[in-house]
């Protein structure tokens, strides 16, 4: 497996006899690998001749600067979990990727208001206008994205769509732990309590009726709540707990 910094680097190698004509699966992450990166890596490995991973902490999509400086940086321990799974991880600079200073972007102005979108502005037009930069770069084949994420899924999609890109996406399935929690890079954040009180955080989204109860539920055992609302058969929420900001979906 090669760790590649550079972009240039990187077109070199994609240009190679190795790697041209052959089908390439695409992870892209931000790092903080576990194991549901770990599952959409063995599925691209599966689906693929080559498999590329990308490590890369996208300051575009935080509206809060505090949380870009808190998110983890791990590129050695997600190279290690990596290894049995990508021919390639492609780890670039901010400076390489946003050349032009983020002067071009990818704006979605329907789908992309909502839910998320209300509550981090701009976000997701750091996420579509990275996400495009990556296709651009990596050329996939295939791209794997997990369903967690539900409303970047869906805009990721829709982008594909609109601009016409030669690439499949890949929805795979939420991994959860034991207790129910899905799996997030953000997890590792929590205290031992706030941890504890966080796998409520699915079990209420399953249960309750309505939205609202939802959400008074989960205020009554301590969560700030954001949203809980219902779109197309899911229901999709974020909250707070101990300081720490979580989303998850279920299927109603």
């Amino acid at each position: 497996m090669k760790i590649l910094t550079g972009l240039d680097e990187w077109r070199r190698l994609r240009g190679s006899p190795e790697w041209a004509g052959r089908p390439v699966g695409f992870v892209p992450t931000m790092g903080a690998l576990h194991e549901g990166h770990e599952a959409l890596l063995a599925r691209a490995r599966a689906e693929n001749e080559r498999v590329v991973l990308s490590v890369f902490v996208n300051p575009t999509q935080f509206n809060d600067p505090a949380d870009l400086a808190k998110y983890p940086r791990t590129l050695d321990a997600d190279a290690a979990l990596a290894a049995p799974y990508a021919d390639a991880v492609l780890a670039p600079s901010p400076e390489a990727f946003y050349p032009d200073g983020y002067r071009y972007r990818v704006t979605e102005n329907a789908l992309s208001t909502k839910l998320e979108g209300a509550h981090r502005p701009g976000h997701f037009d750091g996420v579509l206008t990275v996400v495009l930069k990556l296709f651009n770069v990596v050329q996939p084949t295939r791209a794997y994205f997990g369903e967690k994420d539900w409303q970047q899924l869906q805009l990721v999609r829709g982008m594909v769509e609109a601009l016409l890109l030669p690439v499949e996406i890949v929805p795979c399935a939420t991994v959860r732990d034991t207790d129910g929690l899905a799996l997030s890079s953000r997890n590792r954040r929590l205290s031992p309590a706030a941890r504890a009180l966080a796998e409520a955080f699915p079990r209420v989204l399953r249960m309750a009726p309505t939205p609202a109860v939802a959400v008074a539920a989960l205020r009554g055992k301590g969560f700030e709540v954001d949203y809980v609302e219902d779109h197309d058969g899911v229901r999709l929420g974020a909250v707070r707990v101990g300081g720490v900001r979580l989303i998850d979906n279920v299927r109603l």
